[in-house]
């Protein structure tokens, strides 16, 4: 018996389009994500993991796609390979089947490790554009999640001796973000 074909597609951000990342490949089902890959604690590619069987394919567009760390990326492909799946990404033109050779392994590791370090140097390119959009006076960091009246009633409520953690989560913010509305001017 011929298994499933199985897509897995993972944006980072609600305005990037997933549509092209598997487009054009014949599949059974895709499993299709809004989130970041920092870690593998995401709702649809745990749904993935579930879902696939024995002879089945797991098809995935780039290995940044399934995961940004090299560690985490082998560990996925391993698991997947040792339940007789296939994996296969489409972008590095690279299959794995648990038959592979040490060539094919070499290859797993060196395309993640790339990948890993090229999500470091966009990471370190953005800290450096923060720095100097902050030395010319034209960088004014992330939008405020409350409202001048929220953060108000917030600390009014905190002043009372309510909850911080009940505040935050009716707010919808962290407790962390909670306490620096708190230290703000004052």
């Amino acid at each position: 018996m011929k298994g499933h074909r199985v897509g897995y597609v993972r944006v980072s951000t609600f305005d990037q389009n997933p549509q092209r990342q598997l487009e054009h490949i014949q599949l059974d089902k895709v499993f299709t994500e809004k989130a970041s890959g920092k870690d593998v604690k995401r709702s649809q590619l745990e749904a993935l993991l579930s879902f696939i069987r024995e002879g089945d394919t797991v098809v995935v567009h780039s290995m940044d796609r399934l995961a940004r760390n090299l560690d985490d990326l082998r560990r996925i492909v391993q698991n997947l390979v040792r339940q007789g799946v296939r994996i296969e990404f489409v972008k590095e033109n690279l299959s794995f089947t648990g038959d592979d050779s040490p060539m094919a392994n070499l290859m797993l590791s060196v395309m993640g490790a790339f990948a890993e370090f090229e999500r470091a140097l966009i990471r370190e390119r953005q800290r450096e554009g923060i720095q100097v959009a902050k030395q010319r006076g034209v960088y004014r960091g992330r939008k405020r999640t409350l409202s001048p009246s929220q953060v108000l009633e917030l600390r009014q409520r905190a002043s009372t001796g309510e909850q911080k953690t009940r505040i935050a989560r009716e707010f919808h913010i962290s407790r962390e973000t909670l306490y620096r509305y708190l230290k703000e001017n004052s």
